[in-house]
């Protein structure tokens, strides 16, 4: 049988817990038109004493992939990661493929960050064109031969559950996840194309409404016992 204390302590302990489930609902909600975007779960386990505990999933379930006109979007079609690069050299790793050509001429994210190893785009660039393999080519005029310039690597980890939002869209490696592993025969890439998020709206509405019901309820079940808290005491000093 459960003290006053022990029912207001777990109330807490599961409004806590219901609380940062609903925030990683905003979030998915929040980035439901963000692309290449996976959703993330809180899943909650109820322990045997009565304590709701949980551990944070990403679902990297396939988005669906819309034509586009820019020639530099690519969507990932399967598993795998594009490696992007900082101004300051940190890498981390997209799906997010709304891709352009930068001030000096390099194929950039959104936010400028290098993509692969750096790929330089010909000041007199006719026609860009990217293979399902990666290998990008050029074209200086109509009904010349294709220049290649250069590669976008996929790589693919052991364990992508394990990576680390970094923000931005992007994500980093952990000593879960493994290391990146270069992806050397594939047709994945689609060019004048992106990934939508996985986002389901519905769920995710349907889910955000549940937790903030479950979270009133635990709200009136510890002011029921508050109230009942002081009724004891007003009695006990009567």
């Amino acid at each position: 049988m459960y003290s006053m204390q022990g029912i207001v302590r777990k109330s807490v302990n599961n409004s806590i817990s219901q609380f940062e489930r609903l925030g990683y609902v905003a979030n998915n909600l929040a980035n439901m038109n963000t692309r290449g975007y996976k959703s993330v779960s809180f899943e909650q386990m109820l322990k045997e004493d009565g304590y709701l505990t949980g551990a944070v999933r990403t679902d990297y379930k396939q988005g669906s992939i819309q034509v586009t006109s820019n020639p530099y979007d690519v969507a990932i079609d399967g598993n795998g990661f594009i490696p992007v690069v900082s101004a300051e050299g940190e890498v981390a790793y997209t799906r997010d493929g709304a891709f352009k050509q930068g001030k000096d001429g390099y194929l950039v994210t959104s936010d400028d960050w290098l993509v692969g190893e750096g790929i330089k785009i010909p000041a007199n660039c006719y026609k860009f064109e990217i293979k399902p393999n990666g290998e990008v080519f050029t074209y200086d005029k109509a009904n010349t031969k294709p220049k290649k310039i250069g590669t976008i690597p996929l790589v693919r980890f052991a364990s992508q559950e394990n990576l680390e939002q970094a923000g931005m869209n992007k994500l980093v490696p952990t000593e879960d996840s493994g290391e990146p592993e270069l992806v050397r025969d594939h047709e994945c890439f689609c060019q004048n194309n992106l990934e939508n998020s996985n986002t389901n709206i519905y769920a995710s509405t349907t889910e955000m409404l549940r937790l903030n019901a479950s979270m009133i309820a635990s709200m009136r079940m510890m002011k029921v016992v508050d109230d009942m808290y002081n009724k004891a005491i007003n009695i006990r000093e009567g």
